[in-house]
């Protein structure tokens, strides 16, 4: 296989985000085994609500789908909001229909890497549950370890997501490697 193109969707609108922090080093980890990738958060997926038959899309929703086709794996990386994941994540998801003619629909035969944070375990776990049901729905193929972060657990939660971010990175290569 070529260089695979990993593509990241998800975090919030604030620059700060611990979502897109997270989803920033699931992607440096596939760039150390090789990948390119592409990250898609905040303003890159503030779309308005998904309409199926609104028409042509916006010139920010095409690139979107654009780079969709493009990726050979998907990372969707979800803040926990009252226990799932955010409106924002959810309705870039939802655009990920304008895909459904195509050869290769929704996230088929791609592996998926999820990651939810939230201020708690509960809110973390199940948005990572929902996160799974949404993948599966568009037939992608989530990861075994999926991460989850309690961004109120100390002062750095995220460094200790490293090893579990590295796993879940090489599990998505490994399953591009064998397809």
């Amino acid at each position: 296989m070529t260089q695979p193109h990993i593509v990241a969707i998800g975090g919030t609108t604030r620059a700060s985000s611990s979502t897109a922090r997270a989803l920033e080093a699931a992607l440096a980890a596939t760039q150390r085994l090789g990948a390119r990738t592409t990250l898609l958060t905040g303003a890159a997926i503030d779309f308005p609500n998904f309409e199926p038959d609104a028409g042509e899309p916006s010139p920010a929703v095409a690139h979107f789908i654009a780079t969709i086709r493009d990726a050979d794996a998907i990372v969707i990386g979800s803040p926990g909001y009252h226990g799932t994941l955010s409106g924002l994540v959810k309705n870039a998801l939802d655009h990920v229909e304008l895909t459904a003619r195509d050869d290769r629909p929704y996230f088929t035969g791609m592996p998926v890497g999820l990651i939810a944070t939230a201020a708690g375990w509960q809110a973390a776990v199940t948005t990572l549950t929902g996160l799974r049901g949404i993948v599966h729905a568009l037939r992608g193929w989530p990861t075994p370890i999926g991460i989850t972060i309690n961004s109120s657990d100390g002062p750095d939660p995220l460094a200790r997501a490293g090893l579990p971010i590295e796993t879940m990175a090489a599990q998505m290569m490994e399953f591009l490697t064998r397809r």
